[in-house]
């Protein structure tokens, strides 16, 4: 279907996809997907994983017009890595922890960029994590990554105390006579960055809890309006405090569902 829908005598919006054009949507798929899967709305679920699948389709369509590669390539490929990876599975090899099978496979990985011949362009076991993620999710796989190799916190005592001291450097930043937006900045990032180890301590994937929060407000605002919208007011005509009132109002319906 996706080379039909290519072919001359196609769709004129699907020849003029390229990768530019598709990258955004393929994210938004992703993050729909991840949307589906938290509310445990299967129906949902099953319907975005197939709108990202389609979108994988689509990248494998383009590459092979070009002759770059097909796409069953792509999965032959990925079926050899986790075959390659898994030896405690489809080899001899035994472990005895999650944490051996993460050292295992970093290990596993570090082989094949040498076999491959491109140690020497990946200086880092991080250089695999892509900069072009979201900042949280990518602060969270480069921690995960280090923390496969034993740097990490001890203990979650630890990051707490660690939080608490970066939020007063940042405080201390907001305070100074001659405020530094470029310090504010960099302080703030270290909190968020903090918190991420935070969340990945707990097991708890802090691009998707953000965007878990980002939809409780969402749905508080909308109350809000609502409100407003029964009264026949208008936001110049509310305090904060009657924002708040509201607010609540929208939290305490949410408990009790």
């Amino acid at each position: 279907m996706m080379a039909r829908l290519r072919a001359p005598n196609g769709c004129p919006w699907d020849q003029e996809q390229t990768y530019a054009t598709l990258g955004p949507m393929l994210i938004e798929e992703a993050y729909e997907v991840l949307e589906a899967a938290e509310a445990g709305d299967w129906a949902e679920l099953r319907d975005e994983l197939g709108d990202l699948l389609f979108q994988i389709i689509f990248y494998g369509q383009i590459a092979a017009e070009a002759g770059h590669f097909q796409i069953q390539e792509s999965i032959t490929r990925v079926h050899e890595k986790m075959t390659r990876r898994h030896p405690h599975v489809f080899g001899e090899e035994t472990v005895a922890s999650t944490a051996d099978v993460l050292a295992n496979w970093e290990a596993i990985k570090a082989v094949e960029r040498q076999e491959a011949g491109k140690e020497e362009k990946k200086q880092s076991m991080l250089d695999g994590t892509s900069s072009k993620l979201p900042g949280l999710l990518e602060a969270y796989q480069l921690t995960t990554k280090a923390a496969r190799v034993g740097f990490d916190w001890q203990q979650a005592d630890d990051i707490f105390n660690k939080l608490e001291e970066e939020i007063a450097e940042l405080r201390a930043e907001f305070i100074r006579p001659e405020r530094d937006p470029e310090a504010i900045a960099g302080e703030i990032g270290d909190v968020l960055f903090v918190i991420t180890n935070l969340a990945r301590w707990h097991n708890i994937e802090p691009e998707s809890a953000l965007k878990a929060t980002n939809r409780k407000f969402r749905r508080r605002f909308a109350h809000i309006e609502r409100r407003l919208e029964e009264q026949g007011k208008q936001w110049s005509d509310v305090t904060l405090v009657e924002m708040d009132v509201h607010w609540d109002e929208a939290k305490k319906i949410e408990r009790e569902k």
